[in-house]
């Protein structure tokens, strides 16, 4: 039985500020998972993370992740990613105050 392809987002930092990054279908960065660009097959997956690596004056370490499909979206299949999502953890600030306000 053949096992089923891993979705995949290709993730990085942005430069400047060092926020999490999310490729988007059209080439563009984004701040929000949701919007990233999922890949199920492998080639397309390393073709897009070869020409975003190549993108040396916007973006800094860039991988693909895995996730995990759902009703509701996607979510991250590992603990790291969900982690880089929400920012530091040492204190509420950024993102994590914002999403406390929100509550």
């Amino acid at each position: 039985m053949a096992r089923a392809p891993k979705a995949q987002i290709v993730t990085a930092n942005a430069l400047l500020e060092g926020d999490v990054v999310y490729l988007t279908a059209q080439g563009t960065w984004t701040r929000h998972m949701q919007e990233a660009e999922v890949f199920t097959e492998a080639e397309p997956a390393e073709a897009a993370l070869a020409a975003a690596s190549k993108r040396h004056s916007e973006i800094v370490g860039c991988y693909l992740a895995e996730v995990t499909l759902t009703v509701a979206g996607f979510e991250p299949a590992h603990f790291r990613e969900d982690f880089r999502r929400r920012g530091p953890s040492n204190y509420a600030h950024g993102k994590q105050a914002a999403a406390s306000d929100a509550a």
